[in-house]
């Protein structure tokens, strides 16, 4: 693989890690406060069709993303009250939504756009335009280093650029703040936090509401970004692939990052078989290639890749003592 090549793949490794990024850290938050989601799927195509329907008709990517953040924390909502207010089962809160949201995009977006459940194309000022970093262009001849710059880290959408951010954001709300040990502490052991004072319910829908808000901008990435506009199914998993990554990542922001992208780049590698084929000298089916992904998602949930410990208190809910 020449060095052209390898710039390509990890652009499109940055671009299609993205919306993993975002729903990784989603389920950080909501996991670390005790609250399991499993429906950040749900979360993230309810978001996408919100953006692309209403990015189409106002014309504006930004209404578009207000949209898909609002549909999302509906979403966000509904399990916080299923699963933290009624205490239910928080596994079947989040399939539950997952079904929902699988059935209601396709209503919502065929009762509007009459296109089989698509929003029609997204173009101009309704998507998300590539930015061009300052310099890429005068750094762009400086050899090894300049490539880079102008390839991989340049000409991103504007939502790339919050997704990486939001990691090192992430970090220090967690591991630096009262806000941030509080909520850790809410998902190890409620009950003491209970004890000096802190309201758990008030912690844990937080959590919820940061989830919910990640999730739509992982969704709005998808159709307004990544894609222009919206498509039945255009998730495509990705809600389960990112908790994988975040078991993988054992819950911690910056393996978030280094996990969301060992996905990407296998999703990124699907997409060019030839590269494959010249590095190794094989050619593999393509379709074996668009299941990497999902194999590793199988791998990582059965615990092949080291034992990861979720917070003590997660999926359980919490019952003050009288």
């Amino acid at each position: 693989m020449d060095y052209a090549t390898l710039l390509q793949v990890l652009d499109t490794t940055l671009r299609l890690a993205t919306p993993l990024l975002l729903a990784c850290l989603a389920g950080l938050y909501s996991e670390r406060a005790g609250i399991f989601d499993i429906g950040l799927e749900g979360k993230m195509l309810m978001a996408a069709m919100s953006a692309g329907a209403v990015a189409y008709l106002t014309g504006s990517v930004w209404l578009g993303l207000l949209a898909a953040i609002v549909g999302s924390l509906l979403f966000a909502a509904v399990h916080g009250l299923a699963s933290i207010t009624f205490r239910g089962n928080q596994l079947i809160s989040g399939v539950a939504l997952n079904f929902v949201a699988s059935g209601i995009t396709v209503l919502i977006a065929q009762s509007l756009f009459g296109q089989g459940g698509r929003t029609p194309p997204l173009e101009g000022a309704a998507r998300f335009n590539p930015i061009k970093l300052p310099l890429a262009d005068e750094l762009a001849g400086v050899p090894i280093i300049g490539p880079f710059y102008a390839e991989v880290v340049s000409g991103h959408t504007f939502l790339v650029y919050v997704g990486l951010l939001m990691v090192p954001l992430s970090w220090w709300v967690l591991y630096r703040t009262r806000f941030g040990l509080r909520l850790r502490a809410v998902g190890e052991n409620p009950a003491s936090v209970d004890t000096a004072g802190i309201s758990v319910v008030r912690l844990r829908y937080t959590a919820v509401a940061i989830t919910g808000i990640l999730c739509g901008l992982a969704g709005a990435y998808m159709s307004t970004g990544l894609q222009a506009g919206f498509g039945k199914e255009m998730t495509a998993g990705r809600g389960y692939i990112a908790l994988a990554a975040l078991i993988f990542a054992k819950w911690r922001p910056w393996y978030c990052l280094w996990a969301t992208l060992l996905f990407g780049f296998f999703q990124a590698i699907a997409l060019r078989p030839d590269v494959i084929e010249n590095t190794i000298g094989i050619s593999i089916p393509v379709p074996a290639l668009d299941a990497l992904p999902y194999i590793l998602t199988v791998v990582v949930l059965a615990g092949l890749v080291g034992k990861a410990i979720p917070p003590r208190a997660g999926g359980e809910p919490y019952v003050k003592e009288r």
